[in-house]
């Protein structure tokens, strides 16, 4: 089957659809914006018809701008983010906890003493930052009716009438079993989600169903979380390779094969992908805000917007000794903190705004050198090269700082929509099962490479304070 086909990508702050041709490359862009709320005691919901609606406006604005049909639809979702809904109608019965929402934090409380029967498992620590406490909680506090999910099962219900959920996502719940790709019952029963009904696991390829959603009737054939979207789209399709995306929070997945790799490092183990009921597996690392922080200091007025970090940064040679934890929402791998907040240490008269931009490039680029440092040791061999994408990846500055302390090469993807172009990559495979996956992925060539401009020891003694700011939040 040829022909073009439309991706959805689903994440926290909108949704941005592609119409995707395999020989015209990009045809229509749509962009829908969604409004989490952001609440005392680290609570992240949003109203579900947000999502939904986000969806559609965006999914019917890429097709209006392409002015052609598709032949198949692809959607990737945020992964954790969670809701109770009526199967018969479809009608949530309660917000969604965003991923980034941590009043979970009690149900992983109770379970400290199976955190590592889970961690054996699921391949996932436990952290409120994952679907099933957030399913448990709402089960507990909200309501025992419907069913509970994470949001694609969701979405998928209302596009397709279907109910299922992609191993990838399935993955981020804490249920699925890691070696065998389906629900365990043993997590289930820890969470006390034994009766739930779940949505059945299939392949991130294949088809699911057919929506009216958009106007003329399209095959939804391709579904899979967003992060393991763009590790696809990046072409990191064999063990050893890594790619980050710096999106809201900063999220490095690394490919390990067709069997997962459970490290001591702290980074999660999870499913990349199941093509023709083959899995594929990588490690993830997570920083829970990235251009989230950078929105932080936007709200503040250190900046207008994200555009200003190069210029701003840019007028000062260095941080000026101020070290920026960018802990706004805890800090995830390889910690597992959730419950910390930031610390912004170093100040004094002299500080300007640009020491401030600085320090959060800084802050940013270390943890994710924490995170490629603890792949390399789950991996037992160095990252060779860092593949990266997302929004954040225009700061030429956050880039430089990302090579110097990661002391490897960083490429930039010239793919400006990653996560939705490994979406379209998928809903062609799954219309097309004669489509190898090579020749479904699109074309990749870096648009810029950052190198190292500091020697090692430089490097080191910047990561080696960034990591005394952390070891002070994490106390004795």
């Amino acid at each position: 089957m040829t022909g073009p086909v439309l991706a959805v990508d689903q994440g926290t702050s909108g949704t941005k659809a592609l119409v995707v041709c395999p020989e015209r490359g990009v045809l229509g862009t749509g962009f829908a914006e969604v409004r989490p709320r952001y609440l005392p005691g680290g609570l992240a919901e949003v109203d579900p018809a947000q999502l939904y609606d986000s969806v559609v406006d965006a999914g019917r604005r890429a097709l209006a701008e392409a002015g052609e049909d598709v032949v198949a639809l692809g959607l990737a979702n945020q992964g954790e983010t969670v809701l109770a809904w009526d199967p018969a109608t479809g009608r949530p019965l309660t917000d969604a906890l965003v991923w980034q929402d941590r009043r979970a934090e009690t149900v992983c409380a109770e379970l400290a003493e199976q955190a590592e029967e889970l961690r054996r498992l699921t391949g996932l620590p436990l952290d409120p930052y994952f679907a099933a406490p957030k399913m448990a909680w709402i089960r507990r506090h909200l309501t025992g009716e419907g069913v509970v999910t994470t949001s694609d099962a969701w979405l998928v219900h209302r596009l397709t009438g279907a109910y299922v959920t992609d191993a990838a996502t399935a993955g981020r719940t804490q249920l699925l079993d890691l070696d065998r790709a389906e629900w365990s019952p043993r997590a289930l029963d820890l969470y006390g989600l034994a009766g739930e009904r779940l949505p059945e696991v299939t392949d991130t390829a294949g088809p699911v169903g057919t929506t009216t959603a958009f106007g003329p009737e399209i095959p939804l054939t391709g579904l899979i979380v967003d992060q393991q979207a763009a590790l696809l789209a990046q072409r990191v399709t064999g063990p050893g390779a890594a790619k980050c995306t710096y999106g809201t929070g900063a999220f490095l997945l690394a490919h390990t094969g067709d069997r997962p790799r459970r490290g001591d490092s702290g980074l999660v183990a999870c499913v990349a992908w199941r093509l023709a009921g083959r899995t594929s597996y990588c490690l993830d690392g997570q920083v829970y805000t990235a251009a989230s922080a950078v929105r932080w200091l936007t709200d503040l007025g250190v900046i207008s917007s994200a555009a200003d970090l190069d210029p701003v940064g840019g007028a000062v040679p260095d941080s000026g000794g101020v070290t920026f934890v960018p802990a706004l929402a805890g800090l995830a791998a390889p910690w597992w903190r959730g419950d910390l907040r930031g610390s912004l240490t170093g100040l004094g008269l002299d500080t300007t705004p640009g020491h401030l931009v600085r320090a959060l490039c800084e802050g940013i680029a270390a943890q994710v050198a924490e995170l490629a440092e603890a792949a390399a040791g789950d991996l037992g061999a160095p990252l060779e090269t860092l593949r990266v994408d997302g929004g954040l990846t225009r700061s030429a500055l956050l880039m430089q700082t990302q090579a110097d302390l990661l002391q490897r090469p960083v490429e930039v993807s010239a793919l400006p929509d990653a996560t939705a172009l490994g979406t379209a990559a998928l809903a062609r495979l799954g219309a097309d099962p004669a489509l190898g996956v090579e020749d479904a992925l699109p074309d990749w060539k870096p648009a810029a490479v950052y190198e190292p401009r500091i020697p090692a020891g430089r490097a080191a003694e910047r990561r080696a304070g960034f990591r005394t700011a952390v070891a002070a939040l994490l106390g004795p």
